[in-house]
């Protein structure tokens, strides 16, 4: 979400003669677009902000610095309190107004924000996207999230849930498409409990919008992240089966495998429900592969329950998944709770990524020799190495093969690592333009 609203606010500025650079030491003005997910990353915020002011200073030029996204929504004017060369501060619903932020800050040189909810007003004010985004591109469909779950920010920074209408997202997946663009990542906070208008006015679902998108013949993939088994609907999960653009691997976050930590989580979803979608998904279609996130040490965390997690992890066994020490939120009701001592954390994470790790390398052994549908995106790391992603979302590293960089090529995997997999071109095997 934050790499699309980040090509958003670039294209927004773009007519007010701004251009991105690559180069800090050329800008005129840094967006830091932040994440107030995980403690750790709020505190890289304002380290990085430090280094942005000494840089100004050895620099000794004007620069405008700007706080986007969800920890400027979180911290507000704290910001200019820890951090007073920061001249605006705006949030991830109003990004949109930062060329009047601009302007207000140029007519009075002070601190100004825009930190209001407005979903439907900011993606009636964005401009359509001016670059392609690649092989592969993001596209955002719903925001905000009414779940509440116990350890979460995201309801208090991105606000209650909000679905575009059809018609909006249809024009931007045709210029998406146009753009030369192969796949796009539905995006969302909680992105399958999307409930958008089409242009009769009726509420149609994911799964009805999916069919929308792969209605356009440019489109040959589709994914759609983040979402939440509580909205994991009937016509969702069959649509996985109907719809072949609707690529066979999902990120399903579970977040733990007791029933005792979910409830406390305030989850709306218990294992067996979980263990229920999940085996329809693999009904629906051959070959489907998950990946999830975890949180463990969460407050009132026992071993028997990391041990239940780690029961589901060997029961479900995934392609990949991320996981976390629990991190406390200000704000959220977990945030008041007896912690779970950091060395205990520690420990079961160790456990549970060691668990995970030992799933991803032998997901991606059990490719070897197999065929796969590649969609080139990028030079890899080495010479004359190029790099794409099969079906699964596993990085797939070709050598020779440049000149397909943006169309879907068959590749035969010869070589597989933890993260990554090396795959031999098959000649005369293109897949789509």
């Amino acid at each position: 979400m934050n790499a699309y609203d980040s090509m958003k606010i670039g294209d927004l500025l773009k007519p007010f003669g701004y251009a991105t650079t690559e180069v800090i030491e050329d800008a005129d003005m840094v967006i830091l677009n932040t994440c107030h997910i995980r403690e750790k990353a709020t505190e890289k915020v304002y380290s990085r902000l430090g280094r942005i002011r000494d840089l100004k200073q050895k620099l000794g030029k004007e620069m405008i610095i700007v706080v986007a996204g969800c920890v400027g929504q979180a911290e507000g004017e704290e910001i200019f309190k820890r951090a007073p060369w920061v001249s605006i501060v705006v949030g991830p619903q109003s990004y949109h107004n930062l060329p009047e932020l601009l302007a207000k800050l140029a007519r009075n040189n002070k601190h100004v924000w825009d930190l209001n909810f407005a979903e439907d007003k900011k993606f009636d004010a964005l401009p359509e996207s001016l670059k392609s985004q690649g092989a592969s591109a993001f596209l955002s469909i719903q925001e905000g999230c009414d779940k509440f779950c116990k350890f979460c920010c995201v309801p208090y920074t991105r606000g209650a849930e909000f679905s575009r209408p059809v018609e909006q997202i249809y024009r931007e997946a045709l210029i998406i498409a146009s753009q030369g663009s192969k796949e796009i990542t539905l995006l969302g906070q909680n992105v399958n409990a999307y409930h958008g208008l089409d242009h009769e006015g009726t509420q149609i679902s994911l799964a009805n919008l999916v069919k929308y998108i792969a209605k356009i013949n440019e489109v040959k993939r589709i994914r759609y992240t983040t979402s939440h088994p509580h909205d994991m609907t009937d016509d969702l999960i069959e649509a996985h089966g109907s719809i072949e653009k609707l690529m066979p691997f999902l990120h399903l976050p579970v977040q733990s495998g007791s029933d005792k930590i979910l409830k406390a989580m305030n989850r709306k979803h218990n294992i067996e429900t979980y263990f229920s979608i999940i085996d329809r998904l693999r009904d629906a279609r051959k070959g489907m592969a998950f990946s999830s996130d975890f949180i463990v040490g969460y407050p009132g965390e026992t071993e028997q329950d990391f041990l239940y997690t780690m029961e589901l992890v060997k029961r479900v066994n995934f392609a990949q998944a991320y996981s976390f020490k629990y991190s406390p939120r200000p704000g959220t009701p977990a945030s008041t709770m007896a912690q779970v001592p950091e060395d205990v954390k520690s420990d079961r994470l160790q456990r549970l990524q060691d668990l995970i790790n030992q799933q991803q390398q032998a997901f991606n052994n059990a490719s070897l020799g197999q065929t796969f549908d590649v969609l080139m995106e990028k030079s890899g790391k080495y010479e004359n190495q190029f790099s794409g992603k099969s079906e699964y979302m596993q990085t797939v590293n070709i050598q020779d093969a440049s000149e397909y960089i943006g169309q879907i090529v068959k590749a035969k995997i010869i070589k597989s690592s933890a993260n990554s997999l090396q795959g031999e071109l098959i000649k005369n095997s293109q897949v789509a333009a």
